[in-house]
């Protein structure tokens, strides 16, 4: 199979067997979720499994096994909107949607603009999967708790005691 993204997704990165796109802050292709090749640091091998996993629950919850199947056509899950995951150092992650055009380019902001905030904590890469799934709400959506709780493998429980 010819590869379909040509520069926009790097096809011999090794997220790239995990159905892992590595892609810039702003790819071309509408993946599910994406790697920032421009991240300071690479994903651990725990976090990688927390962003396939991240992308398997997507397709998970929103495509019956018809479209499923359709995405398997392809090395990499495509939809409407990507969600690029940044990584700046150990456990500090942040995240963007292609999406956005104003504000912050990413979520939480990076530690770049650090001065901005007086105390800019780095966020675990689950911390920042929790936050995309909170909206409107204290607590992340049930439906990703419930898939966490299912997945203890790539989302061991939680220690009551450490930081987001």
């Amino acid at each position: 199979m010819t590869w379909p993204f040509g520069a926009d997704a790097d096809e011999h990165d090794p997220l790239t067997a995990l159905r892992i796109p590595v892609t810039s802050w702003s790819p071309s292709w509408r993946y599910i979720a994406a790697f920032d090749r421009a991240s300071e640091e690479r994903p651990t091998e725990a976090e990688a499994a927390m962003l396939a996993s991240y992308i398997e629950e997507y397709k998970e919850y929103f495509f019956n096994d018809w479209y499923k199947a359709v995405l398997l056509q392809r090395p990499l899950d495509v939809d409407a909107v990507t969600r690029v995951f940044h990584k700046w150092g150990p456990d500090d992650w942040s995240y963007r949607l292609v999406t956005w055009r104003n504000g912050p380019q990413w979520a939480p902001p990076g530690p770049h603009i650090a001065s901005s905030y007086s105390q800019r904590a780095p966020y675990r890469l689950e911390a920042v999967m929790d936050r995309i799934h909170t909206l409107g709400e204290d607590q992340p959506a049930r439906r990703w708790q419930k898939w966490k709780a299912s997945h203890p493998d790539v989302f061991p429980p939680a220690d009551e005691t450490a930081r987001p």
